[in-house]
């Protein structure tokens, strides 16, 4: 469990690195979602001598009025043995084990932030203390309470302080540890007054009383100790700190801590409530109780950083990439942003995205029904054939059959074919028309510049409209051919009926009677139909290759060629982006570092965890595991490979079939001690089960492949 306080150290850390000190932003706060300790006191409340206790050391600036001035994020580390130091985040570099330097630094770093005033500041100042003296624990002391400006301080600095401790412990995540000293009417303690304010219930609130030796004689702290006086959900813990006099004698801490074990235990007023007073059992007490608060909110600050690591780098994507400052970075750039646009189109018209069904909808739906439409059997009607027929023989009378008559029936119906053949011309320019616009909506990078977006999409539409042409040129030529040559197969299978097809015995007369004309007739609608499904299928393969395959190909070619002949400026004109887009785009960069950083951290903590508790991995499901080997292709199985890169890292190879191998990349055992091919396993089965469940611990990162 000490891992749950390491991670969220670092993760204090990096928000402190990258901005995010929890205060108010137009960008989402990781900081406020981390529990805490912050330590809150009343100027003179002895909370720089409980720090100072729980530490060990001597190291808080010490003197009149205001010393802290920024708060100090106190991060204490527990090592096995060796010489306490302390680091400080501004100076990764350096370790001071002289601690009377870390009280100078910290003066120093104060000084840097505000100038040599009294001035405050909210941006905290990162501390990690190393000693064997210790327990994993991190404290947030902020700066005292007072009700008076000292000289060189504005008005103001009594409201800022107030205002800025609330704005730390009203947080949800942030635990209360209110100092108030004994020899002072609890009703005025600066520290319990503040934290009823924010936390009425005392739900989140630890009391420490100090200067509990310094009481008047024959009065002792014992009811609010007991939480008569003044009750909380947690029990109140008294401390005795070193006096000035010890200070100035600079007495050893241990020997103080060993001074105040004997107090308690002494002081018969006391005695009885020992085993839970002075600084030792404080430290171990908010240990405990820091390591439970960041469990149970582990759950919470995942969701959150994935929630706002997908919005941060939605909001990124839509801002798109930084512009380049040179003219070769800019083309790139150009053109890059083209591709991705050009990309989507492509995409539309191939179904990837939606869209490019509704050209097939023309050559299925609506070329069809408008061929339909145009009603050829009303053409043919009984008068005019008999008129057309009549017209084509002239003066002179058809010897046989009316050829001409035919053909001038056959290329009136064809002709007008010609409407349908343009209107699916038109549908899918506009079909292709209005995927532009879809792709260049859906191009992000387009957004951020403006006139380059005007200017490609003027450039698509021109390509298609040159396409559109050719098109149209291309389709009506497959009309105008099936008009200019007749296919004369069809006429030769027709049988030959001479009663019925024309006798030249015959007179003019029973020639144009109705029955010969309605079998010229039903001969022309025959063939005009066989024309109509030739064509039916041939016009929308004309419009593809016109218009749909050369939108694919080359819809921005006329504009890349003028591209390559702009100057730098007139480049740069293309990508006009707002300066405050720029600026965003810079914080919102930094931030999602932080979040991914710290969804990194969580990961590796939580991995750790799970590996190390679930005994119900290790040996399971051999008979499942054959039974899918059993199904696996002759000369060959299934392998499935587990590939892990977060710590604590190993790889695991499953072959399925008779042996399990395990490799280890990572020191630690589980308790069984059989050996497979000379390797201590940590896992030696899994379940197949587990192992598909796509939900499950292990399924993200199982990858199924077949092997030979």
């Amino acid at each position: 469990m000490e891992n749950l306080i390491s991670l969220v150290n670092n993760i204090q850390r990096a928000c402190t690195a990258l901005g995010d000190h929890g205060e108010e932003s137009a960008l989402p706060t990781l900081w406020d979602s981390l529990p805490a300790i912050a330590v809150v006191g009343g100027q003179s409340s002895g909370k720089s001598s409980v720090l100072e206790s729980i530490v060990g050391k001597d190291f808080l600036p010490r003197g009149s009025g205001i010393v802290t001035r920024r708060p100090l994020v106190l991060q204490l580390h527990k090592i096995d043995e060796g010489r306490e130091y302390a680091e400080f985040m501004h100076l990764p570099k350096k370790k001071f084990t002289d601690f009377a330097q870390v009280r100078k630094e910290i003066e120093d770093e104060t000084d840097r932030e505000t100038g040599r005033t009294k001035q405050i500041s909210s941006v905290p100042i990162h501390l990690s203390i190393f000693s064997p003296n210790v327990v994993n624990l991190t404290l947030v002391d902020l700066p005292g309470l007072t009700k008076v400006a000292v000289d060189g301080q504005p008005e103001s600095v009594v409201t800022d302080i107030e205002n800025m401790v609330r704005a730390y412990i009203e947080k949800p995540n942030c635990i209360i540890l209110a100092i108030s000293p004994a020899n002072q009417d609890l009703a005025t303690s600066d520290a319990i007054k503040i934290s009823r304010e924010v936390d009425p219930k005392g739900e989140r609130t630890f009391g420490v009383l100090t200067k509990i030796d310094l009481m008047d004689k024959g009065t002792n702290a014992v009811d609010i100790l007991e939480g008569k006086s003044y009750k909380l959900q947690f029990p109140w813990i008294g401390v005795v700190n070193r006096s000035q006099a010890d200070i100035n004698k600079n007495v050893d801490m241990i020997a103080a801590r060993h001074r105040e074990r004997e107090y308690f235990a002494n002081t018969s007023e006391y005695k009885h409530l020992a085993n839970r007073m002075g600084s030792e059992h404080l430290a171990k007490m908010m240990s405990k109780h820091l390591e439970h608060v960041i469990k149970s909110r582990i759950p919470g600050i995942q969701s959150l950083i994935s929630k706002t690591i997908t919005e941060l780098e939605t909001e990124l994507g839509r801002l798109g990439k930084p512009i380049a400052a040179d003219t070769g970075g800019k083309l790139y750039a150009i053109m890059e942003i083209c591709r991705v646009f050009d990309q989507n189109y492509k995409e539309h018209l191939d179904g990837m995205r939606p869209g490019g069904e509704k050209i097939y909808n023309v050559f299925d739906s609506q070329l069809p029904a408008a061929l339909k439409r145009l009603q050829f059997d009303k053409h043919l009607s009984m008068e005019n054939v008999r008129k057309t027929v009549t017209e084509a023989d002239g003066y002179q009378p058809h010897l046989i059959a009316p050829e001409q008559g035919y053909r001038r029936l056959i290329e009136s119906s064809v002709v007008s074919i010609r409407g349908p053949a343009e209107s699916a011309v038109d549908s899918v320019h506009a079909i292709l028309k209005d995927l532009v616009h879809k792709a260049i909506n859906e191009t992000h990078e387009l957004k951020q510049y403006p006139t380059l977006r005007v200017e490609v999409g003027n450039a698509a539409v021109e390509s298609l409209e040159r396409m559109r042409e050719e098109s149209k040129k291309a389709t009506l030529k497959l009309v105008d051919m099936e008009c200019s040559y007749l296919t004369v197969d069809f006429f030769r299978k027709l049988p030959q009926d001479v009663e019925k097809g024309g006798n030249p015995t015959h007179s003019l007369f029973d020639r144009y009677n109705d029955s010969y004309l309605r079998r010229v007739g039903t001969t022309v609608l025959a063939y005009v139909n066989m024309v109509c499904a030739s064509l039916r299928n041939s016009i929308p393969k004309s419009i593809v290759y016109c218009q749909v395959r050369e939108a694919k190909r080359s819809l921005l070619d006329h504009f890349f060629t003028d591209l390559g002949k702009r100057e730098g400026k007139q480049l740069g004109k293309l990508l006009d982006e707002d300066p405050a887009i720029m600026e965003r785009r810079t914080a919102l960069a930094k931030r999602l570092e932080l979040y991914r950083s710290a969804q990194a951290e969580i990961d590796a903590v939580a991995w750790t965890n799970k590996v190390l508790g679930r005994d119900s991995l290790v040996a399971s499901s051999d008979r499942e595991l054959r039974r899918v080997a059993d199904k696996r292709p002759r000369g060959g199985g299934f392998k499935v490979r587990a590939l892990f890169s977060s710590p604590p890292g190993f790889r695991c190879s499953l072959l399925l079939g008779c042996r399990v191998r395990v490799f280890l990349l990572s020191p630690f055992w589980s308790e069984d001690k059989r050996r497979i091919n000379g390797v201590r396993p940590c896992f030696c089965l899994w379940s197949l089960r587990l192992l598909r469940h796509k939900g499950s611990f292990l399924g993200k990162f199982l990858n199924f492949s077949p092997f030979g």
